[in-house]
């Protein structure tokens, strides 16, 4: 039975996103979902204007935290307070636009339709990254070969940051004892989510540069998943 759009929440995490948050968080209600934004005390003033917001419209709350926690722990309390609200559906979501909020409703069609995880995936027939220089492609693709081959997993695009749950799958695969902090969170996630024998889908979308704000991906979050990933994939092989 389709999801009742009132039972899907979707929680998008932000800092510093001030200039993006009113335009995103319109765009995704208006599908008739849930917003839950998790602001790591941007100094910006992002936790205010989603205050502002939310009192405006009772289908979007915050969740203020303090300083910058990582992305891993802001979904983590996120799909808590989402579950503990009556979410049946919940989705991760950034709040730059470099995902199409018209493509949510396939990726919950596909939770609807049995799947345990739907994601919208760069890197399966009809997925795209258009903007991105040669560089970007080379180290997103390649890091992503690299997962699926020292976890022997079948996702081509494991370290995707737009998903869709089934709430009682996130129940099972308890993010919130997740060693990963960064996007290797979702490296994390997928893994259990395989290791667990749970349907996982893969949906082809359109990956957009963001146009206002600056990108939150650095130096150290790259290293934090290239070093759990191998210290996973060396752990899963025989002595």
């Amino acid at each position: 039975m389709p999801a009742d759009p009132a039972s899907v929440t979707v929680v998008i995490p932000t800092y510093n996103e001030r200039d993006n948050l009113d335009a995103i968080v319109g765009a995704v209600v208006r599908h008739g979902y849930r917003v839950l934004v998790v602001d790591d005390g941007s100094p910006d003033g992002t936790g205010e204007v989603a205050d502002q917001i939310a009192a405006e419209n009772p289908a979007v709350s915050v969740m203020h935290r303090t300083g910058k926690q990582g992305l891993g722990t802001a979904y983590a309390q996120g799909f808590g307070y989402a579950g503990e609200h009556g979410a049946r559906i919940v989705c991760e979501f950034d709040a730059d636009f470099s995902h199409d909020p018209e493509d949510l409703p396939r990726l919950i069609e596909m939770v609807d339709e049995g799947a345990d995880l739907a994601i919208g995936s760069r890197y399966v027939r009809g997925g795209a990254t258009p903007e991105w220089p040669l560089h970007r492609k080379f180290l997103s693709r390649g890091g992503n070969l690299y997962v699926r081959w020292m976890l022997r997993m079948p996702v081509r695009d494991a370290t995707a940051g737009f998903r869709a749950y089934r709430t009682d799958a996130v129940e099972r695969l308890h993010p919130e004892s997740c060693l990963a902090s960064g996007y290797a969170f979702q490296v994390e996630m997928t893994w259990r989510a395989v290791r667990q024998k749970m349907k996982i889908v893969e949906v082809p979308i359109i990956f957009r540069d963001r146009v206002a704000g600056t990108s939150k991906m650095g130096l150290p979050i790259v290293l934090e998943a290239m070093w759990l990933v191998t210290k996973w994939g060396f752990s899963r092989r025989p002595r």
